[in-house]
């Protein structure tokens, strides 16, 4: 099914944010220094102010908090290449209908490597001929979980030809963590940043 972007959009993002972040008085140095692996790895200053996101999140962060290190650890331990890390990330944003998510990945995908027209594959998943057998498997997988929570014989004998061990329990656990994120990021309708376009970043 064609997902309508306008729609969507309006759906997620159409209201204000659910929950207010933290004040500044209310953030601990524990949760600066949960932030610092992800202020070093996007060149931030060590000491840059908490992204209103975390200080949202964090108002739980008993659960958020060690929720954000499971997901520093896709991207400091990480198996999935690069390329195949973005391609879960974003393929799990699109079927989720997740604008922050999709936007805020897009530029990361090419970083890793991704062209324009990839990123729009994406949009059709692994039905798009545009892949090579790897990507098409790595998004069937994607898109098995998200519609019925289970990788089925073929498509797991197929990623066991190129994955070791570590990545193929990684890739169902990313999968899984990133629709977390959107559920997060749709529910509590945090808005976008400036330069992300939501569901129409290409």
């Amino acid at each position: 099914m064609e997902l309508d972007i306008a729609a969507r959009t309006a759906e997620v993002l159409g209201g204000p944010q659910r929950l207010d972040p933290l004040r500044q008085d209310e953030i601990t140095p524990e949760m600066m220094r949960q932030v610092k692996p992800l202020h070093k790895m996007f060149g931030l200053p060590p000491d840059a102010p908490l992204h209103s996101v975390f200080a949202t999140l964090f108002r739980h962060h008993d659960v958020i908090g060690p929720y954000l290190d499971m997901g520093i650890g896709f991207l400091i331990g990480a198996a999935l290449s690069p390329r195949h890390r973005e391609m879960i990330t974003l393929r799990t944003g699109w079927l989720c209908g997740a604008p922050y998510e999709w936007g805020e990945h897009v530029p990361r995908a090419k970083k890793a490597g991704m062209s324009a027209e990839e990123v729009e594959a994406l949009t059709v998943g692994s039905a798009d001929p545009i892949w090579n057998d790897q990507d098409r498997t790595v998004l069937m997988a994607v898109e098995e979980l998200h519609s019925g929570a289970m990788i089925c014989d073929a498509t797991w004998a197929a990623l066991a030809e190129f994955m070791d061990d570590k990545a193929l329990i990684e890739l169902p656990a990313l999968t899984g963590h990133y629709h977390t994120v959107a559920f997060l990021h749709n529910a509590l309708r945090f808005p976008t940043r400036k330069g992300n376009a939501g569901l129409a970043e290409r």
